[in-house]
């Protein structure tokens, strides 16, 4: 219960950072307008845990399916359908916040129910339901922030005290040398509280040494393949990242706008100077040509694992840092920040080899596609969660970002996303070869 509240108040906030003419607004094409995420989270929890979880009639079956599921973005905007007024085809606002009370009133009611039963004695499929629905909605968090980010900043209410930390310039890049080793990937199922279907079950992967850079990408660094011309040079693209490139006339990462001769940020809440020292947030698409550009590579799921959580002594960490609880000297997640800080800020975060910010300040890109484990099987909850999305189209993401909840911090979680989607509060950092 103490999460599923942390979860249900973070969610208000967040909703209470708009503006009320941005409620059937659609800041990103290719998602569902907002109220749709008003009415998903709820309708989720609602139809997992109250409703298939424990068997009990409907609150309204027209809303339960109107809210049941969104959808994976394509980058391709020639999906997109034409629409009218988005109002017009909606629910009203007061209908959609009956609903979502009565849905959470419900699912309080299961969750606290179920609290005076014994850990041991709960059924198996409300204990699967009540995890899943909370980490649906700690994910949602994150959507909800992409879409927000979007907004005309006048649609926004900044919050008080808000004051980005920008720094000054990034710290000496420098390489990390990590030997061959073992990647541990993956959890066998049962052994942590829950994790999702693309999880498990646990999977081991030999990896020769490599080396990896000690920060992520700056702005700083990306700068520099911005203005030698990385954007209008097919060498550095694939085909279809640079047929996407001149379709949607991309020159530069999404996040970052110009002012005449100057380069600015554009944040949540505000547009600054772009800040040097932060970590440049891209699409797949957009890292990939960068490493190829400076002749080196993202790296592979199983070496991001093996630098963030193996360690000299061959044993796998719980964190980069080793095993004490996420706090935030080790990084920016958990809402400690609404915008990224400056790399290599957060020493304390440090992996056994000397990496920096593995966990925090952006997910991290890799190259490897999303795709099952050796032995995978769906989970009943939800049984379309991962499956089809193994389609060599996305790509695995690591790490956290700074509004990534603390109890999703496990070493096996993955994150992905299609390589042409540049929403997402995403980094890199490039790796090369051990001879390199």
């Amino acid at each position: 219960m103490p999460w599923y509240n942390r979860n249900r108040e973070r969610s208000a906030q967040l909703f209470g950072l708009i503006a009320d003419e941005a409620y059937y607004s659609r800041p990103i094409a290719l998602r569902n307008p907002i109220v749709f995420y008003q009415g998903h989270i709820p309708a989720f929890s609602f139809n997992t845990l109250v409703k298939q979880g424990l068997g009990r009639p409907s609150i309204d079956a027209r809303l339960e399916l109107l809210f049941a599921r969104g959808i994976d973005p394509h980058e391709d905007s020639s999906n997109v359908r034409a629409r009218g007024n988005e109002a017009d085809l909606w629910p009203s606002r007061d209908e959609v916040q009956g609903f979502c009370d009565e849905a959470d009133r419900q699912v309080r009611a299961a969750l606290a129910e179920h609290d005076q039963i014994p850990l041991d004695a709960r059924p198996l499929d409300y204990v699967e339901a009540a995890h899943c629905i909370l980490e649906h909605e700690a994910t949602h968090l994150e959507t909800l922030m992409y879409m927000w980010h979007q907004l005309p900043l006048e649609q926004k209410r900044r919050p008080a005290g808000y004051r980005p930390l920008s720094g000054g310039q990034p710290p000496a890049q420098s390489w990390i040398e990590v030997p061959p080793g073992q990647a541990a990937l993956g959890v066998e199922p049962g052994t942590e509280p829950f994790a999702w279907d693309n999880e498990m079950p646990a999977w081991a992967e030999q990896v020769p040494a490599f080396r990896i850079q000690q920060h992520n990408v700056s702005n700083a660094d990306y700068l520099e393949f911005v203005e030698a011309g990385g954007y209008a040079d097919a060498r550095w693209w694939r085909a279809a990242d640079w047929a996407w490139i001149n379709a949607e006339g991309i020159s530069h990462p999404l996040f970052w706008q110009r002012d005449g001769e100057q380069w600015l940020w554009r944040g949540m809440f505000d547009r600054i100077a772009l800040p040097a020292a932060w970590p440049v947030w891209v699409s797949q698409a957009e890292a990939s040509a960068y490493c190829r550009w400076r002749g080196l590579s993202l790296p592979s799921e199983a070496q991001y694992q093996r630098a963030a959580y193996g360690a000299p002594d061959g044993q796998p960490r719980r964190y980069p840092w080793g095993n004490a609880a996420p706090d935030a000297s080790r990084g920016v997640f958990d809402f400690h920040a609404w915008d990224p800080q400056p790399i290599g800020s957060h020493p304390a975060g440090r992996s056994a080899w000397g990496v920096d910010d593995l966990v925090g300040n952006g997910w991290e890109w890799t190259a490897t596609a999303f795709a099952p484990f050796p032995g995978f099987e769906v989970r009943a909850c939800y049984p379309e969660y991962s499956a089809e999305f193994f389609d060599g189209e996305h790509f695995v993401m690591k790490g956290a970002a700074p509004v990534t909840v603390s109890e999703l911090l496990r070493p096996s979680l993955r994150n992905w996303f299609r390589a042409r989607y540049p929403y997402m509060y995403a980094s890199f950092r490039c790796v090369a070869g051990a001879g390199q």
